[in-house]
């Protein structure tokens, strides 16, 4: 059932919310290893520079990959979460799991010695600023919560 709070645009011919642009950048933000990985994958003979330039500890790189799972499971789900509503309703939970673990890992990593850096500040606004907006947002939460079809 459409809603009267969001405009009629939000929805798509199917009448389903459409999930807000900035979802789509928070699961880039939250995914930052998986497409690191990609890209050096992807550039051959530079990715041994891109790997030691943003995680020189070959071992913070597989444990990055890990809070970016529910990212990558949600973009994979996208385009099929009436398929799959309990999981849908989940994965918004696990996503807000997520974001605090990323928000919480680099000042971890500060306390062990990482040196403090811009690109490291940066990253935690940006996961406060990511975290807040998962929480807050009434349209995505009403793309989590709607009722399947």
């Amino acid at each position: 059932m459409k809603s009267t709070e969001f405009h009629p645009g939000d929805y798509d011919v199917y009448g389903r919310m459409r999930l807000p642009f900035l979802f789509w950048c928070v699961l880039l933000l939250q995914a930052r290893t998986w497409v690191l990985f990609v890209m050096a994958g992807a550039s051959r003979g530079q990715g041994d520079t891109l790997m030691n330039l943003f995680y020189p500890d070959h071992d913070a790189f597989w444990l990055g990959l890990l809070p970016g799972v529910p990212a990558v499971l949600a973009f994979l789900c996208s385009g099929r979460r009436q398929a799959l509503p309990r999981f849908w309703r989940a994965l918004r939970w696990l996503l807000i799991l997520a974001q605090v673990v990323l928000l919480v890992w680099q000042p971890v990593l500060w306390l062990y010695g990482e040196p403090l850096s811009g690109i490291g500040i940066a990253l935690v606004v940006a996961d406060i600023v990511a975290l807040l907006w998962l929480v807050m947002n009434p349209r995505l939460r009403a793309c989590f919560t709607q009722e399947s079809d």
